[in-house]
């Protein structure tokens, strides 16, 4: 079978069609003829080069949820029920984001003295502040104050983000919700305080934007375990991945949590294992 194929450009003269076989073994070499690559594949049975599929590399962003001393702490005004695992859990999750030098987002509660709604992480307390195993040596902190400046390349110059924010979800203070929207990550990974309200509305938000959202549910804590499994199914309902701190980092030496000193913090925690929340 034959077929007439040529294809001409303004710049070159015009020559002979060129008359091909569909079972030719060398592709047209005739000058002035530009084959398309349609052609080509129609024309040429010889072997064809196939680029390689590109192979990207995995981006983690760990976000650290409100970490503060009045959520973790024994004698802290918020703290959550469990808090000696998942102090635990949480310092593992950020020895293995040194050690990968994985970029952190951290969010910390913010509440004004005169707020009488709220009694816990007051502004200038004690309780408000961070635990110190969760602050990177270069980090950069904002505080809530409605702007949206940020500088270019943040994420390049500091290993650490700090946002202030004066209520649960971030993404009502303008600067975290413009940090979090314009992150580029292939996977976000949630740990902190707060499953049934800040937890549960930071990985909702995150989802709604279209980012891939995977929370360690040894390492996040709460306050009521039966709410909390609602929120947690209602995550992973929406499209969150619901893994173990194991399954993730890997397995651990650390038995002692070190923080708080209560008894079931300064006792020998149990061993992690492998495996997914059901």
């Amino acid at each position: 079978m034959y077929i007439q194929s040529i294809i001409l450009t303004s710049n070159l003269p015009k020559v002979k069609p060129y008359t091909a076989r569909y079972d030719s073994i060398e592709p047209p070499r005739q000058m002035g003829v530009v084959m398309t690559e349609r052609c080509l594949k129609h024309l040429w049975k010889g072997p064809i080069m196939i680029r390689p599929a590109i192979t990207l590399r995995r981006k983690r962003i760990l976000i650290d949820i409100d970490t503060q001393k009045d959520f973790f702490l024994a004698d802290g005004k918020a703290c959550v029920r469990n808090h000696g695992a998942v102090l635990a859990n949480i310092r593992r999750v950020n020895a293995w984001a040194r050690l990968k030098n994985i970029r952190i987002i951290s969010t910390v509660r913010v509440t004004s003295p005169g707020d009488i709604h709220y009694g816990f992480c007051l502004d200038g307390t004690e309780g408000q502040k961070k635990l110190r195993y969760t602050i990177r040596a270069k980090h950069l902190t904002f505080e809530a104050d409605g702007c949206t400046d940020l500088q270019r390349d943040i994420l390049k110059n500091y290993d650490q983000i700090i946002l202030h924010k004066r209520c649960h979800n971030p993404f009502d203070e303008p600067r975290a919700d413009r940090i979090l929207s314009e992150l580029k990550g292939t996977e976000f990974l949630l740990i902190g305080a707060g499953v049934e309200d800040a937890i549960k509305a930071t990985a909702l938000g995150l989802l709604a934007r279209n980012k891939h959202v995977t929370i360690l549910v040894d390492a996040v804590g709460s306050h009521d375990k039966y709410i909390a499994e609602i929120a947690l199914r209602k995550m992973e309902a929406k499209g969150a991945r619901l893994v173990k701190t194991a399954s993730i980092v890997g397995l651990s030496h650390l038995h002692m949590v070190g923080a708080c000193k209560c008894d079931s913090c300064q006792a020998r925690l149990p061993k992690p294992t492998l495996g997914i929340s059901a």
